[in-house]
């Protein structure tokens, strides 16, 4: 086979299922050189990419993306992660099946690797320290749902088991089960037991990796609101906070601006993209509507968001929510990449709106 060594770049497209992989290889002139099927094990790519042959390799990104890139990467090709959610070319195509789906990732690739809007997967240890968060916040959920599963139980048989804090529900709840609903309920608050012990377990281990690992998401915590949990994601998600050109870029990376749909002098409001991790975009959502709750100490941020409800009109405190999530995400990155100490009111001082007495 021919291979990039004298004529010209070889670009391989490759899709990747649970069991194989699919690749296609295009020669420079866009002709197909090879379509060839091998497990999707790192024995199966080392024996494919191993040799001394360099290629550009193109595939999307899914759950095999970020250990096979990595694997690449050191077998020394030249590695893209494709995103998804801009290949609308293959997802429409009539015609859609491996071998196709490789050849597509491969033509795009071989013309302009830009239009792939390719992403960076994270480092081993990143993932690996995100891992332990998506484990936690997995118990978190099944813990809520087992609450609502007891309460809804409980007023159907005409009872009603007070509002607590989610992590003293398994001692409280007791008190308030039926006679008749003991059979069945006790179990469930015994697991839900179970997972606060869990859950409090994976809360020191997060304390102490962001000690350990990430002393910067103390900056982070400065924020009234921002707890350890919220900083460390954010830490691990954003990994490197020079790759933004600009602080203000980090609410598109994180799906928290607004889709833009202009025609004319019409400027239509939509919802925000939501292109970013879901998970950090949550937790800065439930940060801002502390922020904005009737806890929240006053701040810049909150006076900003209040005001912005105001005039919001119908939606504006939905609308207020998101938008200090999103300017919380810019201060958050300020905060990371200078190293300063967060001042509250920093600029109502500067206004001379703050009191004397």
């Amino acid at each position: 086979m021919d291979t990039n060594n004298g004529n010209g770049q070889v670009t391989v497209g490759l899709d990747v299922g649970d069991k194989h992989v699919y690749a296609c290889f295009l020669d420079s002139e866009g002709h197909i050189i090879e379509e060839t099927r091998f497990a999707a094990t790192a024995t199966g790519l080392r024996r494919r990419f191993g040799g001394p042959d360099r290629y550009r390799v193109i595939l999307e990104a899914g759950l095999h993306s970020p250990w096979m890139s990595r694997l690449l990467v050191e077998l020394g090709q030249e590695v893209y992660i494709a995103n998804p959610r801009r290949l609308r070319a293959i997802y429409l195509n009539e015609n859609k099946s491996d071998r196709v789906d490789a050849e597509y990732l491969a033509r795009i690739g071989r013309l302009d690797p830009s239009l792939l809007f390719p992403l960076r997967h994270r480092s081993a240890q990143t993932q690996a320290d995100l891992a332990l968060l998506r484990s936690r916040a997995a118990l978190v959920k099944a813990r809520a749902t087992l609450i609502n599963h007891v309460r809804g139980v409980v007023k159907s048989a005409g009872g009603r088991v007070p509002h607590c804090d989610a992590r003293y529900f398994s001692r409280k709840a007791v008190v308030y089960l039926p006679a008749e609903l003991l059979p069945a309920l006790s179990p469930i608050i015994d697991t839900i037991g179970g997972l606060d012990a869990s859950i409090h377990a994976y809360d020191g281990e997060i304390e102490s990796m962001a000690k350990g690992r990430y002393p910067e998401t103390e900056l982070l915590r400065q924020v009234a609101g921002v707890g350890t949990i919220t900083a460390v994601t954010f830490v691990l998600t954003v990994e490197d906070p020079t790759r933004f050109a600009r602080c203000r870029s980090i609410g598109s990376y994180l799906g928290l601006r607004p889709r833009q749909d202009e025609s004319g002098t019409i400027k239509r409001q939509l919802r925000i993209t939501k292109a970013g991790d879901e998970a950090l975009r949550t937790l800065l959502v439930q940060c801002s509507q502390y922020i904005l709750g009737h806890f929240g100490p006053d701040t810049d941020l909150r006076r900003w968001g209040l005001h912005l409800a105001e005039r919001g009109g119908k939606n504006g405190k939905k609308r207020a929510v998101v938008a200090v999530a999103r300017k919380l995400s810019v201060l958050l990155l300020r905060l990371w990449m200078t190293g300063e100490v967060y001042e509250p009111l920093h600029n109502a001082r500067l206004r001379g709106e703050l009191s004397t007495a």
